[in-house]
């Protein structure tokens, strides 16, 4: 199978929304392959980026690619989780801008080594950060029958989790399950009497190892809190996620620093200098996009892998902390 070529998700999309045409620094958490920090660097002679990765591959590829900007750019081997802590070690007390690009680069997916992928054939790996211990293959040969359940319905909102995850703990009762096509057919077989489905009857399943596997959504909702008050005043935070479960908790987060109080909904009606005493949600941001912005339909068709995309923005206010 030929590996597809990176393209990064909504470029002229995030061009608009983070107004690098203003100048400063900006921080792309998920710098990836480095096409979203290239545009930037590209949009104005001024603009500064702090590219981070939690992938040391994508790291020495971003540095690769992004080398001609010399010292405008700056590339960190990094979770995005610690960003906060990072900048403020660095004395970055305020960003002209942050992007988070929650999606997998076509380099993770396009290598079999990886193991991410169902269609081509490689090792139970699927980690982000290949620091960490725990790989799929030892959450699919381990965890029992219920924890596998639980997990494949959570993470990958999966109807037939209890199904797979009996079909997953058989095999494995023969042999331990080491590939990814190996995994990719047990979960097939499970799902047959789902198989009108649009998607691989292995996308869910896979999602949510992989999720399970780098903790991808733990501290995702606690990291944007922590990003905005660094975020300067009329500059903007943009987040891409690529599932409904991301893409909630980006929602949610933006309501919070839009004073939706996450204790109880409408509990208060906070003005602009206000914090709930219980959640602390106050008004820090104005939302730009109360409905998420989608990739075109042109950009689809270009690169299929946009398509579940969607690009939440938030502004950030003058008053408040």
């Amino acid at each position: 199978m030929t590996a597809l070529v990176h393209r990064s998700v909504m470029v002229d999309e995030i061009i608009q929304a983070l107004q690098p045409n203003l100048g400063g620094l900006i921080m792309d958490g998920t710098v990836g392959g480095g096409g979203h920090s290239e545009a930037l660097l590209e949009a104005h002679p001024s603009v500064r980026v702090i590219g981070l990765d939690r992938d040391a591959e994508a790291i020495e590829t971003a540095a690769r690619r992004l080398a001609r900007f010399g010292d405008r750019f700056q590339a960190f081997h990094l979770d995005y989780r610690e960003a906060p802590e990072f900048l403020a070690a660095r004395g970055v007390v305020s960003l002209d801008g942050a992007l988070l690009d929650l999606g997998l680069s076509s380099g993770q997916v396009d290598d079999p080594a990886r193991g991410f992928s169902f269609q081509l054939e490689g090792p139970l790996d699927m980690r982000m950060d290949r620091r960490q211990m725990v790989t799929a293959r030892q959450l699919v040969n381990e965890l029992t029958e219920k924890e596998l359940s639980d997990l494949i319905f959570r993470y990958g909102e999966e109807p037939a989790a209890r199904r797979i995850a009996r079909q997953i703990v058989r095999a494995r009762e023969e042999q331990p399950i080491e590939t990814t096509r190996a995994l990719a057919a047990i979960v097939a077989r499970a799902s047959r009497p789902f198989s009108r489905q649009r998607i691989h009857p292995a996308t869910r399943t896979f999602q949510a190892i992989r999720i399970a596997v780098n903790h991808e959504l733990d501290g995702l909702c606690e990291l944007i809190k922590a990003l905005i008050p660094m975020i300067a005043p009329g500059r903007r935070l943009a987040v891409i996620a690529f599932h409904s479960m991301e893409d909630r908790i980006v929602k949610q987060s933006f309501r919070w620093a839009d004073g939706e109080c996450q204790c109880r909904v409408g509990l208060f009606d906070l003005q602009p200098a206000d914090r709930c005493p219980v959640c602390g949600a106050g008004r820090r941001v104005k939302i730009l996009t109360r409905r998420p912005i989608l990739p075109s339909s042109g950009e689809v068709e270009r690169n299929p892998r946009s398509r579940s995309a969607k690009l939440r923005v938030c502004e950030r206010m003058a008053t408040g902390e």
